[in-house]
């Protein structure tokens, strides 16, 4: 006897059944409470920072270190997008800062270049979705641990872009790539545009779209989403493809920023990202978060960052601060979830 595909509105109804089984309805409701007083938290955490930062550095509450404060969220806020969603479907991706080094060094060639800004923005996006998309198949269908395989990459696409640039930096000529960095509309540097057009478009995908709803089910119950006729293997790789995009806009603003690709780009940005999804309160198991929170998390570590570099505090000192909020953030999650489940 063979298996039969069931009925479309079978298949929905058992989908939606799996994305409740991975939520029961009484965790849903106190950990949506949660979300939203997390939300809140971040919210009172950023006036405290800023509160701090006019107490401690006259030159905080200025226009342009606000904008200065934008500009270097916005990289890491689209890298944020894709781990959102990594982590959101039960996975990890520790290789986005070398895929951003990769698709720098591959995009910013003299070969690319010759092809304008249209040749460097999609090499950067085809390097990024590609290395993204190899990372999901090994993890989807050779079913290796997404820890060891986003590890080898991260070695293996570091090691890569050092080969194809010849750890050289290569200054970028392409006036438009340049301009990016430079450029503003009303006011709002194009970066930030770029790195709000990338979360709103996250939001539609993730709260609107079937693709959305069946992360937070693969991410909160895999079997039971499999059950339901979802092809999990397949939804993963997607997912860690959605990555490696991001991490191939991310080049691109990052290039323009920098006006040259280099194997040193993106370095330590997998640690960022991934601190702050955790800050904004997305699980580390997976199949709950949002990219409201992910956004907060993004501003509230980059506002700490700036006050830590105006008050002159050592490198040493930044990297303790950040690893103990990392910690603190794992802590209250691993609170809040058992607290929402007795």
């Amino acid at each position: 006897m063979t298996d039969q595909a069931p009925p479309a509105d079978e298949r929905r109804r058992v989908e939606a059944q799996s994305v409740a089984a991975a939520r029961p309805s009484h965790a849903v409701a106190m950990l949506g409470e949660a979300g939203w007083t997390r939300n809140l938290g971040l919210v009172v955490a950023l006036a405290i920072l800023s509160l701090v930062g006019v107490l401690t550095v006259d030159t905080f509450a200025t226009t342009s270190n606000l904008l200065t404060v934008l500009k270097n969220a916005s990289v890491i806020g689209v890298v944020t997008v894709g781990m959102t969603f990594v982590i959101m479907g039960g996975g990890i991706d520790l290789s986005v800062g070398s895929l951003i080094a990769l698709a720098s060094v591959w995009s910013t060639t003299v070969a690319t270049q010759s092809f304008g800004a249209g040749g460097v923005w999609f090499c950067a996006l085809t390097v990024g979705t590609v290395a993204g998309l190899i990372n999901g198949f090994l993890i989807a269908y050779g079913r290796l641990v997404a820890f060891i395989v986003t590890l080898a990459m991260l070695v293996g696409a570091r090691g890569l872009a050092q080969y194809i640039s010849n750890q050289q930096t290569q200054v970028v000529k392409v006036d438009a790539i340049n301009d990016l960095a430079a450029s503003s509309v009303l006011g709002i540097p194009v970066l930030v545009l770029i790195m709000l057009a990338v979360f709103a478009a996250g939001w539609v995908l993730l709260n609107l779209t079937t693709f959305g709803r069946r992360t937070v089910a693969v991410g909160g119950n895999a079997e039971a989403a499999r059950l339901a006729g979802i092809d999990v293997r397949l939804h993963t790789l997607l997912l860690y493809g959605l990555s490696g995009l991001c991490c191939g806009i991310a080049a691109v603003m990052l290039t323009a920023q920098a006006n040259s690709g280099a194997s040193t780009n993106g370095e330590f940005y997998e640690l960022d990202a991934i601190a702050a999804v955790i800050i904004g309160g997305t699980l580390l198991t997976g199949g709950r978060g949002t990219l409201v929170g992910t956004f907060l998390g993004v501003m509230v570590f980059t506002v700490i960052t700036n006050l830590f570099i105006l008050n002159n505090l050592p490198t040493p000192i930044q990297n303790i601060t950040k690893g103990a909020i990392i910690i603190a953030a794992v802590l209250l999650q691993r609170r809040g979830k058992s607290a929402a489940t007795t």
